[in-house]
């Protein structure tokens, strides 16, 4: 007899969200005689668009993306703050959101009284919140301060506060947008603690955060939403690699442009093809490089290979001349290189291997042809390189 199917804790299907667009008063006049005539908004921003993913018991999805993607509009469907405007949503468990800490919290009570409110909003029963309390208050470490009025508190006390409540929910999915982004630097260690041991202790967890590391210390998926649609969903760190190397390609188109002449047909050194063997390839496997180089004289030009990250970064650079070797002719005009990387160092993420064209003095510079290239796999070291390094006894 064959086991039952277990349901998702979390399923989304197709969900979309749309905000209506009114920028006058006549736009929000018609925009209620729409409403009211049922026939809907007649000019929508469509925050969502599309967004299906599954979270069974026990795993951990981050959500990332930049501002504006649409991360927090899918965190309040899923906590049913709002209702998507197409699309299910099916949630099989107690949702506990850390979305915006304290923001029930009323400011003319103390830390103790908001405590009993807060926990009474969470859906806590008397008994459940005087059995916690002493847990609650120990967990935002206030000291005498609890007893203040919260419109005294600072920012960070109040934050402190909203965590220490959130958390005694013992919720079956946790939701957090950015929660560790707030507070001091101990109180921050102190919510990566809880969320470890929550996690370890067969808690589901879906955190929205800007912070790569954390999405790759504490998620084991995440889901990259741009303008609102799915980009990436997968493994934490596949998913956190390929939004790095895009916030890099997008910082290097920011800068300045290195020149590039296009060749032959202008009479210089320059290179006519370029291949890269494989374009794909793990930490520590060997990486080759060809191509071919033009030359308007006859004289074997000088090659320069560089690999560079996805933001321009440089990495490594070699020429031929550096080595002393010359490239191999191969007709009147044309010279061949091949140039091998064996065992290459790079930590997973993009990069770009350049190839440029000099005179044979290896002076100028004419011409540069590049190519992408990813090095896969899952690492949470930090830089451009792994270098060979050991743990000694102190």
């Amino acid at each position: 007899m064959s086991g039952a199917i277990r349901s998702p804790l979390l399923a989304l299907t197709d969900v979309g969200k749309d905000y209506a667009k009114v920028d006058s008063r006549g736009g929000r006049l018609r925009l209620v005689w729409d409403l009211l005539r049922g026939h809907g908004a007649q000019h929508v921003f469509r925050a969502l668009d599309g967004v299906s993913l599954e979270v069974a018991r026990g795993e951990s999805l981050g959500v990332i993306g930049e501002n504006g993607a649409g991360k927090s509009t899918l965190l309040k469907i899923i906590c049913g703050v709002i209702k998507p405007t197409r699309g299910s949503v099916v949630v099989n468990g107690r949702v506990g959101a850390l979305l915006e800490l304290g923001s029930g919290f009323h400011p003319e009570y103390t830390g103790l009284a908001n405590i009993d409110l807060a926990a009474a909003l969470l859906g806590l029963s008397p008994n459940e919140t005087a059995a916690k309390r002493d847990e609650i208050i120990a967990f935002a470490d206030l000291g005498e301060h609890i007893a203040d009025p919260i419109k005294h508190y600072s920012s960070g006390m109040v934050v402190r506060l909203g965590f220490a409540v959130a958390t005694a929910l013992s919720p079956d999915i946790l939701i957090t947008d950015e929660v560790l982004a707030v507070g001091d630097e101990s109180f921050q260690k102190k919510c990566i603690a809880w969320i470890e041991r929550y996690l370890a202790d067969g808690g589901t967890l879906l955190m929205c955060s800007h912070s790569m590391y954390h999405i790759q210390k504490l998620c084991r998926t995440a889901i990259w939403l741009k303008d609102g649609r799915v980009e990436r969903y997968g493994a934490a760190a596949d998913s956190t690699q390929a939004y790095l190397a895009y916030h890099e390609e997008k910082a290097a188109k920011a800068k300045q442009p290195l020149p590039r002449v296009a060749a032959a047909a202008a009479g210089i050194y320059a290179i006519t093809s370029l291949t890269i063997e494989p374009d794909t390839l793990a930490h520590g496997e060997t990486l080759t490089v060809k191509g071919e180089v033009f030359t308007p004289d006859g004289r074997a030009p000088a090659v320069l290979i560089g690999v560079v990250r996805a933001d321009g970064t440089p990495v490594y650079g070699v020429a031929t001349d550096m080595d002393r070797i010359a490239p191999r002719r191969v007709g009147d005009d044309r010279f061949s290189f091949s140039l091998t990387l064996p065992d290459l160092p790079l930590l997973p993420g993009k990069y770009f291997v350049r190839a440029h064209a000099l005179d044979p003095e290896g002076v100028r510079l004419f011409d540069h042809v590049e190519r992408a290239i990813v090095v896969s796999g899952e690492s949470r070291e930090l830089g451009l390189v792994r270098l060979p390094h050991r743990w000694n006894e102190a």
